[in-house]
């Protein structure tokens, strides 16, 4: 009887596998052609276009051609649009898919067709087709029978993270509160020109292996500290030790303050950014005041503009927050009425000229 040539391997003997595998892959991308008087080239006569910018997709050249009176003399009173594959790889068979959207002044999408548009009608000629195409790679084929190395991400954050909270190797420790926290001083340096002062340069002290910390709340400060050793830049939650919730917006205003004391300008934008996007009446003065003190114009328009928008003027002069804000900044109340009055004016501007549109 004949051996049979897949019998299974003797023992003491390996098992040779091999493998390969298919490879497909795919790039999308969207274009958009703003066509800005259509009324005005409507008439040019058949077989005539306009033309988009090339751009290109997968490695190759495209266009888009709108004829206004369409391709043929059989589209007449249709506009045709239709995409042109320029250049690419020589002798290259091409595959891809697409998506045409005509998109008016509103941002409404009118219609998605693949060869040609309904008539435009009479409304002035302001659109967008938008091109969204998908050029698929030819596939091919990878050997895979070697053993792939994986490359595991880097988790520097994370290391770097846990070097603070365990405190090993820290050299330097503040005092805050009643909280003592350990960290490491070429980290704080890299990261803040305040520090780096404080610790290597003239304004070193002479004692700073425990630094006191009085005017800044331990959990501002835990903050802060998470934000220098987390080189992902994030922010930490705001939430105080016994895992309630603490203010976030009093939280993301002290974080600020800290933020531009120690030079740290990535961090103090973010605090501006959240603050801009968190005003509401009850803070704004609050905030008004902090963004002048630590010039953050963005922040300070921002307020000024919430003030105007929902005409609270009176009403937040009113609050002890504004008070306050008087106090240090006597000429608020002028400078406010100013930029309101300017804000009203650009909306007034804005809303008249809709209306000459219309």
């Amino acid at each position: 009887m004949a051996n049979n040539s897949t019998s299974a391997p003797k023992h003491g003997q390996y098992l040779s596998k091999t493998t390969s595998r298919c490879v497909a892959g795919s790039v999308t991308a969207m274009h958009d052609f703003v066509v800005t008087s259509f009324s005005l080239i409507e008439g040019m006569g058949t077989g005539k276009f306009v033309s988009s910018a090339t751009f290109t997709v997968g490695g190759r050249d495209w266009n888009i051609k709108l004829y206004p009176d369409g391709i043929y003399t059989e589209h007449k009173g249709y506009a045709s649009v239709l995409l042109y594959f320029l250049k690419g790889a020589a002798g290259a068979r091409v595959k891809f898919s697409l998506k045409l959207c005509l998109v008016d002044k509103s941002d409404q999408v009118s219609g998605t067709w693949t060869h040609t548009f309904d008539s435009i009608g009479g409304n002035g000629g302001c659109f967008t087709i938008k091109c969204v195409l998908t050029v698929v790679d030819d596939p091919h084929t990878q050997d895979v029978s070697a053993s792939t190395v994986i490359v595991p991400q880097s988790k520097l954050h994370q290391d770097l993270s846990h070097m603070l909270k365990n405190g090993e190797g820290a050299d330097v420790t503040f005092s805050v509160g009643a909280q003592l926290f350990p960290a490491h001083k070429c980290m704080l340096a890299a990261r803040s020109t305040v520090f780096k002062a404080e610790f290597f340069g003239a304004m070193k002290e002479r004692d700073d292996q425990c630094i006191k910390i009085d005017d800044m709340e331990p959990t501002i400060f835990e903050a802060l500290l998470y934000f220098v050793y987390n080189i992902l830049d994030k922010v930490a939650d705001s939430r105080t030790k016994n895992g309630c919730s603490s203010d976030e917006n009093t939280t993301m205003q002290h974080l600020l303050v800290a933020a531009d004391r120690y030079r740290l300008e990535r961090l103090r934008v973010m605090c501006e950014d959240k603050l801009r996007h968190g005003v509401d009446a009850q803070t704004v003065a609050t905030t008004l005041a902090l963004a002048k003190q630590h010039n953050c114009a963005q922040l300070k328009d921002a307020c000024i503009r919430f003030i105007a928008s929902r005409d609270i003027l009176d009403a937040i002069m009113e609050t002890d927050g504004f008070r306050h804000l008087e106090e240090s900044c006597p000429l608020i109340r002028e400078e406010i009425s100013d930029k309101v009055a300017t804000f009203r004016s650009r909306e007034d501007e804005s809303a008249a000229t809709l209306v000459m549109q219309e």
